[in-house]
């Protein structure tokens, strides 16, 4: 494979009380076959120095560590930082509960390499636990239903047939992103903390003219709900989840000045509230009435810009 001398990549991995899974996903990227990349790792508050763990074990890793979990957009938007400050050309954002192939990296590099309008790829990706089942091969989005679909979710890898490799969003599990597109668009949105942060970026990043990849031969695996596993074992951030998957999915509407589907997510979320009713589950309830409150009210805030 052929690249230019100043294609490097910068890996962003975010841990918060994540250490096996993280553990192992840096041990397959040990492997990694491409020439020019560094591993950031930014440890977001864990509770235990989990950072420091990872550095002595991976010593070629560099690490950050945050005072505070600043949730997955801020915990990247402290790596990408760092990674725009050290020159890199582009910045691959990869979920710490991932391990991946050798040469994913490569494939997707000589992708770029080949179509200067791109703005962001990703690969296809897998269940862990399911290698031959898709867990992600890219995103679709619906704008009159103001929907982020995941397209080939749980289909067979064998016989899944993109109909196309042109995205409308890519899954923060793993993008990959030039330079460019992060100095015009701009980081991610902060604000929103964690879920559809990377379908907001996206649809953002197309706006300002790149297009959005994906690499089918590039492949990674997942291990799905690592974090919402780890939520309901600690059983105080399970209703946390609901809250802000409702006031961020409105918060994506209120960007995307998507109106006719606000009915549509309103009626959605209100089932929501009868289930959790019927249930008992009232901490769920009273998260989703708060999400929507907050959703539809909270005043919108703009995404931090380099420098």
């Amino acid at each position: 494979m052929a690249f230019t001398p100043d294609s490097s990549v910068a890996i962003i991995l975010v841990n918060w009380n994540g250490l096996e899974f993280t553990r192992a996903c840096l041990a397959s990227l040990e492997k990694v076959d491409y020439p020019d990349f560094q591993v950031i790792l930014v440890d977001n508050a864990s509770q235990n120095p989990e950072g420091k763990v990872l550095k002595e074990a991976f010593p070629k890793i560099l690490l950050l560590e945050n005072e505070q979990n600043l949730g997955f957009a801020g915990g990247n938007n402290v790596g990408i930082r760092k990674a725009l400050e050290m020159g890199f050309s582009h910045i691959m954002l990869l979920n710490n509960d991932t391990e991946v192939e050798p040469d994913f990296l490569g494939k997707m590099m000589l992708i770029f390499s080949k179509n200067p309008k791109l703005g962001i790829l990703q690969p296809m990706i897998c269940f862990l636990d399911k290698p031959e089942i898709i867990w992600s091969a890219g995103g679709k989005w619906v704008s009159w239903l103001g929907r982020a679909l995941t397209l080939g979710d749980r289909k067979a890898l064998e016989s899944y047939q993109p109909k196309s490799n042109q995205l409308d969003w890519a899954t923060g599990c793993c993008m990959l992103l030039s330079r460019e597109a992060i100095l015009k668009a701009g980081f991610l949105n902060e604000q929103y903390f964690a879920y559809f942060e990377d379908v907001e970026w996206s649809l953002r990043i197309r706006k300002y003219g790149f297009e959005i990849g994906l690499v089918p031969d590039a492949k990674i695996y997942h291990e799905a709900g690592a974090s919402s596993k780890k939520s309901h074992s600690e059983g105080t951030l399970s209703a946390s989840v609901f809250y802000y998957h409702v006031r961020n999915q409105f918060f994506l509407l209120r960007r995307q000045k998507a109106r006719l589907s606000f009915i549509y997510h309103l009626v959605r979320f209100k089932l929501w509230i009868f289930y959790f009713l019927i249930r008992g589950r009232f901490q769920k309830l009273k998260a989703v009435a708060t999400g929507i409150k907050d959703g539809l009210f909270t005043p919108l805030k703009p995404a931090p810009r380099w420098p």
